[in-house]
């Protein structure tokens, strides 16, 4: 029952009962620490480092003049009168026996210059960055580490702060591990948290954890929520041993990193090329102008419009990017009044069953998917178009762009496709993705690396 506390940060709400009973009676010797911490007369969450919110006399369970994080309030509330508990991570597992990685495919020349620079800032205890393009093969890249990290009794966490990136990377490490116990952690979970050698979480999830992981791998670093997150970036430091690697993956790295590692302050491995040799599908810009009030009353008239019909007719699979959830209900029931016979659905993060969705189109009983910007990045779908309406909106950044247009081209089978940007005025963002993009296929043909 004690190796629920392993490398763990939790509120004694948040224990079983059986524990509970265990630490109440001293049957069980943890370590107990305060909520907070004190700096310059502010009291700071010790799960978050946000700053406490003060409540009057009597509205505290404690019926005493208390305070409480607000931030962190959806992981179980954090008050001035709460303890933490934790037991010190001790690498309790067995030697597994037989072949850790059963992993048999095989890897670019790039691919693997990339695996062994992670091996080596496992061994070495440091932090990398691994830049490789959308739908490089990053977790290919990752498979010789984590065995690496495994066969030595090292304890791995992959996070990401993206639910769907997490689901998707799961299957994928199971079977290249089979061997080894896999934990997949995150919000709304089904299975209940088990001690593992090798974990999958979001980055929320990093706020439980104390110290826990030898190897801490964080995908998609540059996605929403993690990058303008300073909580969620002291929870990676957190959870991550003093003596431990750092390893971020991502295809459009922050300015602030790209500059890190321009200035020799970040180690990086960069790969500007896909797994296949093929580049990197370069994105249209397409004029529709006044789309948002168009596409719901007359959609076949409008370019964008003629363009879906075209691809419905032609059998051909794609996604549709929006960028308001609202509207794209309302546009998702005019394409069932006009293709009342395809199969198609729409998702976002708010929708409870965008799961079975995304698993629909997966298995390929879906012709296409009109998502939020929900469906960025993580997901791979084979031989499909992508279509954004609404590119010039705010909520397609670059980096978002760039993912969005990753989603078209990634499996070796189908390296090619069409991505369209729809909009009604060029924005920065939208030259800033397809300039980014064409300047990694010309240093991929530079170095060779694309046919």
């Amino acid at each position: 029952m004690e190796h629920l506390l392993y490398g763990r940060d939790l509120l004694f709400e948040e224990l079983p009962q059986a524990l509970q009973q265990k630490i109440e009676n001293d049957e069980l010797k943890v370590e107990k620490t305060e909520s907070f911490i004190k700096k310059s007369g502010r009291y700071l969450c010790k799960r978050c480092q946000s700053e406490f919110i003060s409540v009057n006399k009597g509205e505290c369970i404690c019926d005493r003049k208390c305070s409480y994080c607000r931030n962190c309030l959806k992981m179980g509330k954090v008050r001035l009168c709460s303890h933490f508990y934790s037991l010190k991570e001790p690498n309790h597992f067995r030697v597994q026996e037989g072949k850790i990685l059963t992993w048999e495919g095989t890897l670019s020349e790039q691919q693997k210059e990339a695996s062994k620079a992670i091996v080596k800032t496992i061994k070495n205890y440091e932090t990398r960055l691994l830049w490789a393009v959308t739908g490089a093969g990053k977790t290919e890249m990752l498979f010789e580490g984590i065995a690496y990290a495994l066969k030595n009794k090292k304890r791995v966490c992959i996070a990401s702060p993206r639910i769907d990136v997490c689901l998707e990377l799961a299957p994928r490490i199971k079977e290249a591990f089979p061997n080894t116990e896999l934990a997949v952690l995150y919000g709304g979970m089904e299975e209940e948290y088990n001690y593992t050698q090798l974990v999958i979480a979001t980055t929320h999830q990093l706020y439980r954890f104390k110290k826990a992981f030898d190897v801490l791998i964080i995908d998609e670093v540059d996605a929403f929520p993690f990058h303008s997150d300073d909580s969620l970036q002291f929870a990676a430091n957190k959870a991550k041993k003093k003596e431990g690697s750092l390893i971020f993956l991502s295809a459009t790295p922050s300015r602030s990193m790209q500059g890190q590692v321009k200035n020799k302050k970040l180690l990086a491995t960069i790969l500007p090329a896909r797994y296949h040799g093929y580049p990197l599908p370069v994105p249209q810009l397409k004029w529709c102008n006044h789309w948002h009030r168009k596409l719901l009353k007359n959609p076949l008239k409008t370019s964008f419009g003629k363009k879906v019909a075209s691809l419905i007719k032609n059998e051909k699979r794609f996604i549709i990017f929006v960028p308001n959830i609202e509207w794209m209900l309302k546009f998702e029931k005019r394409l069932r009044t006009l293709f009342p016979h395809h199969s198609f659905e729409a998702v976002s993060a708010e929708d409870p069953e965008r799961k079975s969705k995304v698993r629909l189109m997966r298995e390929k009983q879906l012709q296409f998917l009109i998502s939020s910007t929900i469906l960025e990045r993580g997901v791979t779908f084979p031989n499909i178009d992508v279509l954004v309406i609404g590119a010039e909106d705010r909520v397609f950044t670059e980096s978002a762009l760039v993912q969005i247009a990753g989603r078209c081209g990634r499996s070796a089978d189908y390296p090619t496709g069409d991505v369209f940007f729809y909009h009604e005025g060029k924005s920065l963002a939208m030259k800033r993705a397809v300039k980014q993009i064409q300047k990694m296929n010309d240093l991929a043909k530079k170095k060779e690396l694309i046919r």
